[in-house]
């Protein structure tokens, strides 16, 4: 009896060990990471940077290649991913626009269309004046905003209802102004909207903080605010948050891993350990740093969770500013 026991409790064991074996999954051949930019802007250097630590660093055993599909604000990327449903083969770094766009009607995809893996960085907007403004401190800022909205031009790229537009309709709300006030210019990249400020043709930019930093040194901007968790390091560190002046406001575009639609678990399991191995290698953290972007790795079902309250947040900003009903 105890021999057949014994052969028994051998038999389960070796049936387990091949269902985790089954179940266990690894890329098979070529991994597309896929840029719905053109190669360069924010997001699609964090692509590149995720993949040359994944072949760097042996994550992956088969070979990547960053593809870009640029244009309809992602939305070709997001179509190309998808025609590829239930395939660990395809991933993207995507960033905020996949909440965005299916509120105000550029995409009828959403971030519920495809396999949320990881959020693994963000990049926070910044407000900033030319060194010549009349609007020295954040609280000058602010002060304006709620007694004359109008009298300010607020640009940034690169569309109505992006990361940036939501960042200014946020601090309208929290100063108990009505975004619809906001008068906005929308450029088709930071360079430009960075050249009409620094020329006088608009009075504020809103803008990614990498984008600031380069013109702080020569003394032809200020940076008033940071809508950041916390406050930048380096030449930002003097920066205060809108915490700090006294409104509750975090903006940004995040930078969120997601996979075709209907990913089976073993493969969505894979690629949750790739992105939290990327999250803590130091090469990723010399990017964030150098970039000023936040670590912002979260994984699973705290992602999810966090992508259905930005989604529920979003949705009653972009309503706000009149983007969205």
């Amino acid at each position: 009896m105890r021999c057949m026991k014994l052969w028994a409790g051998f038999a389960l064991a070796l049936i387990a060990g091949h269902a985790g074996a089954q179940a266990a999954w690894k890329p098979e051949r070529n991994v597309e990471i896929i840029s719905g930019t053109a190669a360069g802007g924010a997001v699609d250097k964090a692509n590149r940077t995720v993949q040359k630590i994944w072949q760097e660093k042996k994550i992956l055993e088969v070979t990547s290649a960053v593809v870009n599909k640029p244009g309809g604000g992602n939305t070709i990327a997001w179509n190309y991913i998808n025609q590829h449903a239930g395939d660990g083969h395809y991933v993207s770094i995507a960033p905020y626009t996949i909440l965005t766009n299916k509120i105000i009607g550029m995409s009828p995809l959403s971030y519920t269309d495809f396999t949320p893996i990881a959020s693994l960085m963000n990049d926070y907007i910044v407000f900033a004046v030319n060194s010549d403004s009349p609007l020295k401190t954040g609280k000058d800022l602010l002060e304006r905003l709620k007694t004359k909205p109008q009298s300010l031009s607020i640009g940034f790229a690169s569309a109505f209802g992006n990361s940036r537009h939501i960042g200014a309709g946020m601090l309208m709300r929290a100063i108990g102004g009505n975004p619809r006030d906001l008068k906005v210019v929308v450029f088709k990249g930071s360079a430009e909207a960075i050249s009409s400020l620094l020329g006088g043709h608009i009075d504020v930019a809103i803008l990614g903080a990498i984008n600031s930093v380069v013109h702080l040194g020569g003394g032809k901007m200020r940076v008033l605010a940071a809508a950041t968790p916390r406050r930048f390091h380096g030449a930002l560190a003097h920066v205060p948050t809108c915490k700090e002046l006294g409104v509750d406001v975090v903006s940004g575009s995040w930078g969120g891993v997601f996979g075709p639609r209907n990913l089976p678990a073993a493969q969505l399991a894979f690629w949750e350990e790739a992105m939290r191995r990327v999250a803590q290698n130091p090469g990723w953290k010399a990017d964030l740093e150098r970039n000023y972007w936040l670590d912002d790795f979260t994984v699973g079902a705290q992602f999810r969770k966090e992508l259905e309250k930005d989604y529920a947040e979003t949705r009653k900003v972009l309503v706000d500013v009149g983007l969205a009903k």
